[in-house]
Parts: C-alpha cells; structure tokens; sequence
C-alpha cells in the first residue's frame, strides 16, 4: 500500500504532463483543439454574414426584376388575316431601350451619345429621365429596328440595356388603316378590329417575346380585291377632279364585307393618321343625304305595300309645289311615266307622288326596319347615327323619299339595299367571314320585304342599267348583268344647299338574276371634265367607275361572266 507522505510520482515515473492532462494551451494538443475551435467561430460568422448579404441582395434584386418584369410584361396577340389566309397583322420581336439612371456614369456624355445615335429622341427628355437617380428602371426607346439596337449597343454606355418585346405590324400595305385600326405602345387594341380582338378577350398577358398560339382572327375583306378597288378609287379621284371618294364590295347573302375603302386612305396601325379630320371613316363615321339611290328604298317600300306596281302611271308633267318648297326633275320628261320609268329616269316629281301614298307613319316604319333610323353596330364599332329630320312633316317625307332631309351612313344604306334585294332578309354588315353555309347572327334574320318585292326591285335595277335612257347605262359590264341605281345629292353647309357641289353615287348588284354582291361607289365633289362632257351627275363618273371595279373584281370573286344573254 502506497505511503500517504511519500512524494507524487515525477513526470518521468508517470510520463505525463499535467498540463497535457488538462489540454492547457501551449502544447500541441491544445494548439490544435484552439485552432479547431476558432475556425468553427469564424466559419459559422462567415456563414451568416453571407446568408445575411444574400438575402439583402435577393431582395433588391427581387424588387428591380418585378418592376422590370411589371413595366415589360406584353401583350401577345393572334394574327388578322384576310379571307383568303393572307397575313393583315402580326407581331414580331423588338428590341426596346431601358436605363437604370442609378448607373449613368456620365450623363452629358450619355445624353449627347444616344441622341446622336437615335436623332428621334428628345435630348431634353432624355436628360430628365437619366437625371432622377432615384429611379432604377426607365425605358428610353420601345419597338426598335435592330440597327438602331445595334447602334447603341456599341456606345457602350453603363446603365443600357435590352428587353425583346412584341410589336405590331401590318403586312397588307396601305389602305386597311379604317379596317385594321391600331394598338398603343403595350401592343393593346385601340381601334377597328384590332379593338374587336381585345373586347373578345383574343389577346394574352405574356412575360418575354412569346407569340399568341391562337389562331388566327379571319376578317371578311379580300386583299386582292381591296387593293382594286383603292387603286380604282383613287384613280377616279384623279380622273374626275373629285375631292374624295369612298367605296365598298358587300356579300348580299352574309353582310361580309370584301373591301371597304375611304380615301385618302392610310396603313393600318398609324394612330396619328386617325386624329386628321381628312381620314375620318365617310363609310361609317360620315353621315350623308345620298340623293336618288335612296329611291331604291321608297320603291321597295311602295311594292311591298302594294301602292305601287311597276306599269303604275305617276304624273311628273309639272313640278310638285310643297308649302314653300317646289320639287322638280333634274332632266324632266314632262309627262306622266310608269314607275318604272320614274326609276330609271330618277324622277323626283314621280318619286314624291308614290312617296304620298305610303305615308310618313309607314316611311318611317319601314326605314327603321332596315336599320337606318339607328346607329350600326359592326365589329369596327358604333357607325355614327343618322341625321333625321325634327319633325318627320309631309315635307320631309316627300324630300326623304329622293335622298334629301336624311343623312345616314354609307354602309348602313349598302346593308339596306342588299336586305332587300337578297329576297328580303335583312343582313347586318361584318368585318369578319363567316363560315360556309352558316348565316351572319345567331338569330334568324328579320324579312323586311317579300321575295316577290326582292324580284321587281332587281329587275328595276338592272332596267336602270340595260334599258336605253336609264341612268345607270355607264355601269354596264358585259357578261355580268350589273343593276344599279344613280345618285346626285347637294352637299349641305350651313344654311342649306349652297354652290354647285355635289355627292355622286352609284349602288349595283350583281348578278341580278341571283344576287352574290354590291357595290357602292361615291364621290365628293366632282368636276365636270372632257371626258363627261362637263357633266356632273353619277351617271357620268360614279357609274363608269362602278363598271371598272367589278371588271376587275367579279372575276376574282370567282363570278364567270355568261354572254348568253346580254339584255334583260
């Protein structure tokens, strides 16, 4: 047994340190427990110094790239493409110039540089948006053609970059501005049908250049033939000194519309261009007393009643004196005529007489069946109400019945014709096609006039144009058995009708004997020129025009002309 006073063992009898026994700093042991433990301390201060910074980083991060992902957000919308599949409107991928004025270095010398590279900037707004530091995302150039990218792409100016965007363009060329409307700088419809296609919810929210997988919205129009009948126009404006004109080509049985034109006509998706007076939409903004093609409507109406039957004998000797109003003929025959001879004479005296025996209460009633007494919905939008008369008195019926003392819209009176002489089925007029053997509106359409009062209005027209004296003779195309109707309205200002201006018109159907199309041509102020011996009536511009149009389109609507026979 060990002694209790005898001296602790030496390091040498325990060999060990006590110092080592308890891991105290200084040896090796120690050293490396110390070592260990302050490497844990700085890495674990490391770690969440790091988590920290992410985190702050993550976070403002996050924040510029919603508010870019916000501002840059597009819509994608489907493609417009004609009857026939050729492509109206798509979208392409842009580049679009941001800043973060927070990065300009230098901003004179960014200021002087970009504008220098894009001379359509505004040096003094520039400078404004890259002064406010306290802005992190402005965009300085949307839509851009990719040399101009590439031009300040090689500034190098810190603080610019590039984000791919959707953007609009219009593949059909000129004259579709009315039709085809325009979207704003965030590719939103804003007028014609690109509105429709909005207001149908066609058009998708898309982050990034992702084009629209739906297919494509079909218009009504024909390119091809849309392109005649600009190019038509705008050579009669030409030929007969006119100041505008202003035309369409209407399928009879579905209301589509294959070509509306109004000149002076401008392309599709310039927003500028439908703030000047000069490009307002005469086929359904502009109101108009049209003149002798509404007699169209008055004999439509009398047949219908049975008032009035083709050989029916009217007095047209002597002018009609109404209170202080006299109404006369503008090439009067002076003698009683059938009521046939009254159309294709374009009696007003005659036009008037058969106009007393229907009656103000059954004018009206009949007119608002057509639609003419109300706004016209298309899918363009509202067409402009009709201007009608404060009191619907006797003179105003009998002034109405010739085209005079009602203003309505071009397109609204194209669809009423053609309601009457499909057989009688009212049609609303539309921008978009309708599928074969389907009708335009799903409810069944309203009969405005008997088959038997569709059979006599279409013979008169073509009477108009066949027969010798009518006024529609200059319409004549051989093979295709136009019929139509004139008419030469004084153009109201203020005051009543003043000077010698006149509205020339034409309405034609063809073929009579089964109707596929109209037309409708008008001219604003033309003149008298050698070519129509000084004349200025439709039968001598509005009506020669008419037959140039559907020469050229009858055949491209798939009509083959028949010879047969040229007469009734």
């Amino acid at each position: 047994m060990a002694d209790p006073a005898a001296p602790a063992p030496s390091m040498r009898e325990t060999g060990k340190d006590p110092a080592e026994r308890h891991g105290a700093p200084g040896r090796p042991g120690g050293r490396r427990r110390a070592l260990a433990l302050s490497l844990t301390l700085a890495l674990g201060f490391a770690a969440v110094s790091g988590q920290l910074v992410r985190l702050a980083a993550i976070g403002q991060m996050a924040s510029l790239n919603n508010e870019v992902r916000a501002i840059g957000r597009g819509i994608a919308r489907p493609d417009i493409v004609d009857r026939a599949g050729r492509l109206l409107a798509t979208d392409i991928v842009l580049p679009s110039l941001f800043a973060d004025p927070s990065r300009i270095i230098d901003l004179d010398d960014a200021v002087e540089r970009l504008s220098e590279a894009l001379p359509d900037l505004d040096p003094a707004g520039l400078r404004r948006d890259l002064s406010d530091r306290e802005r992190r995302f402005v965009w300085l150039e949307r839509g851009m053609h990719p040399d101009e990218a590439q031009k300040v792409l090689e500034l190098g100016i810190p603080g610019l970059a590039f984000r791919e965007e959707l953007r609009r363009v219009y593949p059909g060329g000129d004259g579709t501005g009315n039709l085809l409307g325009y979207v704003d700088i965030d590719n939103r419809g804003r007028a014609g049908l690109e509105r429709y296609v909005d207001g149908q919810d066609l058009v998708d929210l898309v982050d990034g250049p992702t084009r629209s997988e739906r297919p494509p919205v079909v218009a009504s129009i024909d390119l091809a033939a849309q392109h005649i009948l600009d190019s038509e126009l705008t050579a009669a404006v030409r030929r007969y000194d006119a100041e505008s004109a202003a035309g369409l080509v209407m399928d009879v049985r579905t209301g589509e519309i294959i070509a509306a034109v109004s000149l002076p006509a401008y392309p599709a998706g310039d927003a500028a261009a439908t703030l000047e007076p000069r490009h307002l939409d005469r086929l359904l903004i502009g109101t108009y007393e049209l003149g002798s093609v509404f007699k169209t409507l008055t004999f439509a109406n009398a047949f219908d009643l049975g008032t009035a039957r083709p050989d029916k004998i009217y007095d047209a000797t002597e002018p009609l004196k109404v209170g202080r109003f006299t109404i006369d003929d503008f090439h009067g025959r002076h003698r009683p005529l059938t009521a046939e001879e009254v159309f294709i004479f374009s009696s007003n005296i005659g036009t008037a007489r058969m106009a007393s025996e229907i009656g103000a209460e059954r004018q009206q009633a009949f007119l608002d069946r057509l639609g003419l007494l109300a706004p016209l919905p298309t899918e363009l939008g509202e067409g402009a109400p009709p201007q009608r008369p404060e009191t619907w008195s006797e003179a105003s019926m009998l002034t109405v019945s010739f085209g005079h003392g009602l203003a309505v819209t071009p397109l609204s009176f194209a669809a009423a014709v053609a309601s009457i002489v499909n057989g009688g089925r009212r049609i609303t007029p539309t921008f978009l096609k309708v599928a074969p053997g389907s009708a335009h509106g799903e409810a069944p359409p309203d009969q405005v006039v008997t088959p038997a009062t569709a059979r006599l209005m279409r013979d008169l027209l073509r009477a108009n144009v066949a027969k010798p004296g009518g006024t529609g003779g200059r319409a004549a195309v051989p093979g295709y058995r136009v019929g139509g109707k004139t008419g030469t309205a004084d153009i109201a200002g203020k005051g009543g009708y003043v000077g010698s201006d006149v509205l020339t018109s034409f309405v034609a159907v063809f073929p009579t004997d089964e109707p596929r199309y109209l037309s409708l041509v008008l001219l604003w102020k033309p003149k008298g020129t050698n070519g129509t011996g000084d004349q200025t009536a439709a039968g001598h511009n509005a009506a020669p025009t008419t037959a140039r149009i559907i020469t050229r389109i009858a055949p491209l609507l798939g009509l083959e002309p028949d010879y047969r026979d040229p007469g009734m």
